[in-house]
């Protein structure tokens, strides 16, 4: 049985399924990426503050080897083994360095944000995140 702060999270979630992708959106049903949608469903359910992003821009992770997506994330959830439970952060590698994170509904079912069909649920099995290094964060400290 899931607790309530986790069924909290994946309620969340769903309710943004469908958005448009916007790089630096924070908006529901008008517009989110990966990053924000993140930041807001966590903090639309009390687990996190409001993060204020500085700009970056859409493509950052191919050209520096910074993981800054993946510092960021650690100010706000720790990382753990695999599998992740429901409500856990899928960080997987783009580029050269972490840069794309996903909500866990259960391993390997997903929800994010992707730059070309929006907010959706998807699979860690299918072709885009396959083969793909990929690292799991617990914001329930």
């Amino acid at each position: 049985m899931i607790d309530q702060r986790r069924a909290a999270v994946l309620a969340e979630v769903e309710t943004w399924l469908g958005t448009p992708y916007h790089h630096l959106g924070r908006v529901k049903g008008r517009g989110v990426d990966c990053l924000t949608l993140l930041a807001e469903v966590y903090e639309a359910v009390g687990l996190i503050p409001h993060v204020d992003l500085e700009f970056y821009p859409p493509d950052w992770h191919l050209h520096r080897g910074d993981e800054l997506y993946l510092n960021g994330l650690s100010r706000y959830a720790r990382e753990i083994e695999g599998p992740p439970q429901p409500a856990d952060i899928a960080l997987f590698r783009f580029g050269r360095c972490f840069s794309h994170g996903a909500i866990v509904t259960e391993w390997p079912r997903l929800i994010h944000a992707w730059h070309k069909a929006g907010v959706l649920r998807y699979d860690a099995i299918q072709p885009n995140l396959a083969k793909r290094a990929v690292r799991f964060f617990d914001a329930f400290r």
